[in-house]
């Protein structure tokens, strides 16, 4: 890869990082070795804090968001008194490996499914960087958060004063990409992610036979209505230019083996995603209007409850393209995506930039030899692409906060 890259503002990093790349790789294996769920990262955050003292960072504090830690690293300049925020995500998922290399996971039923161990290793490569060399104007704030899979850890973080502690002017995220190949960054310059909104609808009827169902009232029949119409919401109630998507991903009524019974109640589970906050509303209420209607129609009642789990992942349209611009610094613009099609997958780094400007990225890892898209039981992270994730990161410190004589 190293050939491919420009090496410009960006190439110094690269370079120097580059020579620890066996370190790095060693210090990722080892964490995916050792997978941890939201808020119980204790191995991986004692492994950070001591490669962080390694690295030689300023300060180091933990128990922030309950097992999240921050770094900070003061910079050869101080005139600015600029503060930029790199975020890594460090928790693990609850999936079974099926991989057999050395450093599968020794747990079992978890694993690092998403590549949480190889962005915490390219924030360490970053932070071995940026404290050897200092080479910037200003205080890089290392953010090493805890519970990003259904945890929301970033807002955990931020409620635990975050920013009022490290008062960063903008922060930063990536995301290793399958999709992309190894050398590529990619991102736009606005909404990356979706909302993420989790829906349960609760239906009470009447039991009874099977064989005289006309003295029920049937929740399976209301529940497949339901079904059939919140389909429509979104082909008849969003508009073409918008995206949206429902799913309603489970339901559960009577018992499989009572194959005459029909039951009283019914309970449907699914997810709602958007980017725009409008269409986030209208989808709430419409959920909530039709499976009110439907349910009456037919003699039974529906509660809905609706919860609003992650906000959409939206850039700052200054700070994406400021960040394309550090990303052509080391691949060059032809390895740079920068209208990147938004995922309807969520994150939670959407917290984050609710409170500070800034923008969220992703980096391109190829899919492996297995052939692995995220959050597959066969997944695992490209140690390749170590050292231009950490050179990114350290990059941003370093173009956001120049120094004078740079």
């Amino acid at each position: 890869m190293a050939q491919a890259l420009r090496f410009k503002a960006g190439g110094r990093a690269f370079a120097h990082i580059a020579q620890y790349h066996p370190e790095l790789t060693a210090f990722r294996r080892d964490l995916h070795a050792h997978p941890e769920l939201g808020f119980e990262e204790v191995y991986t955050g004692a492994r950070v804090k001591e490669a962080l003292k390694v690295c030689g960072v300023d300060e180091i504090h933990d128990g922030i968001g309950r097992t999240g830690i921050v770094a900070v690293i003061r910079g050869q300049g101080r005139g600015s008194r600029s503060m930029i925020g790199l975020r890594a995500d460090m928790d693990a998922l609850p999936m079974a490996e099926q991989n057999d290399f050395a450093w599968k996971s020794c747990k079992s039923g978890l694993m690092h499914g998403c590549g949480h161990d190889g962005h915490t290793a390219m924030l360490i490569g970053a932070a071995r960087y940026l404290a050897a060399t200092r080479h910037f104007d200003g205080t890089a704030v290392l953010i090493f958060q805890p519970g990003e899979e259904g945890f929301a850890g970033a807002r955990v973080m931020v409620e635990d004063g975050l920013f009022e502690r490290f008062p960063v002017q903008s922060v930063y995220a990536m995301h290793n990409w399958p999709a992309m190949k190894p050398g590529t960054i990619g991102l736009n310059s606005g909404a990356m992610m979706a909302a993420a909104d989790r829906v349960t609808i609760e239906i009470t009827g009447r039991g009874g036979h099977g064989a005289h169902a006309y003295q029920t009232v049937d929740v399976v029949l209301v529940a497949a209505h339901i079904i059939t119409a919140v389909q429509g919401i979104v082909s008849r109630n969003v508009r073409p230019i918008d995206s949206a998507v429902i799913s309603l991903c489970a339901i559960q009524a009577g018992d499989l083996g009572a194959f005459s019974v029909l039951p009283g109640t019914a309970t449907l589970v699914g997810t709602v995603r958007s980017f725009d906050p409008v269409v986030q509303d209208m989808l709430e209420r419409r959920i909530q209007e039709l499976c009110s209607a439907i349910a009456l129609g037919f003699g039974a009642t529906a509660t809905v409850r609706y919860e609003r789990i992650y906000p959409a992942t939206i850039n700052t349209e200054s700070h994406a393209q400021f960040a394309g611009d550090v990303a052509e610094s080391l691949v060059g613009g032809e390895n740079v995506v920068r209208d990147m099609d938004p995922s309807m997958g969520a994150e939670d780094f959407s917290f984050m930039l609710q409170n500070k400007p800034g923008a969220y990225l992703r980096i391109g890892q190829g899919t492996g030899p297995g052939n692995s898209a995220l959050h597959n039981n066969r997944y695992d992270f490209n140690d390749d692409i170590l050292p231009l994730g950490a050179a990114l990161h350290a990059s941003l410190v370093e173009q956001a906060m120049p120094l004078a004589s740079a």
